[in-house]
């Protein structure tokens, strides 16, 4: 069996609100690039990949040649074919060849009658927990409706989720106001839900100073970690010596190299395992195998999935024995997935792995369409950019707070 064809398509699925962080946002919908590989037998593997709110159709193409004629089974010989340590300092080509191997994993799920689990060791649990992603939120331009700016309107929406989805961790995604006002909305959110667990993730905004002040004003919560509170893995090391609780990181450590120099000098306690960031599944496990051997807590990483990406994270959850945390996503901010069925379901806030060969996911080309559509009107757009805070940009550690008390309508874009 060998790779016959390679095609992508970008597409632009809505948001119900533009979604803020640290450095710039999301601004009202996921643009994802879908990856469809063929074979010579007819079988068709899904891959899905993010590009920081442009397409990526360009970049893949650039791997035409590489692909046509691999055998999908030989995922190690892929893996150096495309993301050679020394030849991919000029190529940086980690989360592209991520994409591929979900691609790959698929066929051969769908080629041996068996779901990418059993290819990864097996299933240990059939559903997956994950944590409500709060977002501090932009109003949705057309509606008018969604804004999460205030301390009451956080803990609305954090209790408008549990009673959808049955979230009982919740992760709150700062560094966008000042970290007073943020303390403020994240204690409220402790004070009404304290039998949940929560999380704090201001991606590396703040200095070491002002995370250690932060960190010792929420340790009496019932925090699973402090996530990435400031930059870098001795800015990290700092805030843990001085703060008593986990650290948290998925912007550090994020291959082999990095992973090694934390356990020699340990500055995270958790590292959050991204299928993309890391390059693959495969990579995810390895990982997770390293991380329990050196007694390091995992969880997993949403970079902002549609149905395809979410399936690889299902996959992983699925047969990690060290998963003790829950998972991250953004997937319930999305109004819609590219995926036949409709959008996976949150139940008791866990989702059911999928057990049919391969990803378990087919493609609704209907939807495929529309939103290829709706790309095409709309564009792309700068992820580390603020629509409504037209020519900022941020310093790290971050300086430049956005108002609390200014609502906010971006401009459609």
């Amino acid at each position: 069996m060998f790779i016959t064809d390679i095609r992508t398509t970008t597409v632009a699925v809505p948001l119900e609100a533009p979604l803020l962080h640290a450095n710039g946002a999301h601004w009202g919908r996921f643009v994802r690039t879908i990856v469809e590989l063929e074979t010579d037998d007819g079988l068709v593997g899904l891959g899905e990949m993010g590009g920081g709110g442009e397409g990526a159709e360009i970049a893949f193409a650039g791997l035409r040649s590489y692909l046509l004629g691999h055998n999908p089974f030989e995922l190690e010989g892929l893996r150096f074919k495309i993301c050679n340590p020394t030849a991919s300092l000029y190529t940086n080509r980690t989360q592209l060849h991520a994409a591929i191997e979900f691609a790959c994993l698929d066929i051969i799920g769908q080629k041996l009658g068996v779901p990418v689990y059993d290819l990864l060791g097996g299933k240990l649990r059939n559903e997956v927990n994950f944590a409500s992603y709060l977002f501090f939120r932009y109003a949705n331009p057309e509606t008018g409706r969604g804004e999460v700016r205030t301390a009451e309107q956080l803990v609305e929406h954090a209790k408008e989720l549990k009673e959808r989805h049955g979230f009982s961790t919740h992760k709150l995604k700062g560094g966008v106001y000042p970290p007073e006002h943020e303390l403020i909305v994240y204690q409220s959110l402790a004070e009404t839900l304290p039998q949940d667990t929560l999380r704090y993730d201001p991606n590396a905004a703040l200095s070491v100073e002002e995370s250690v002040r932060f960190g010792n004003a929420i340790k009496g919560l019932n925090n699973d970690y402090f996530e990435d509170p400031t930059w870098g893995l001795q800015g990290l090391k700092a805030v843990r010596e001085r703060v008593h609780l986990p650290i948290a990181t998925n912007t550090v450590v994020v291959d082999f190299e990095q992973l090694a120099t934390n356990i020699l000098d340990r500055s995270a306690d958790v590292i959050l395992l991204d299928t993309t960031f890391w390059g693959g599944i495969r990579p995810c496990v390895k990982a997770a195998g390293v991380c329990e051997t050196f007694q390091l807590g995992i969880s997993i990483h949403s970079s902002g999935e549609l149905g395809i990406q979410l399936a690889t994270m299902l996959q992983l959850g699925a047969v990690l024995p060290n998963l003790t945390y829950a998972a991250d996503a953004h997937y319930h901010h999305l109004t819609d997935d590219i995926v036949a069925g409709g959008r996976f379901c949150y139940v008791n806030g866990a989702i059911e792995v999928p057990n049919d060969p391969g990803l378990g996911i087919r493609l609704d080309r209907d939807k495929v369409e529309r939103y290829a559509e709706l790309y095409n009107e709309v564009g792309g757009y700068p992820y580390d950019r603020d629509p409504g805070r037209p020519g900022w940009f941020p310093l790290v550690p971050k300086q430049q707070w956005s108002d609390p008390g200014r609502s906010v309508i971006p401009p459609l874009g």
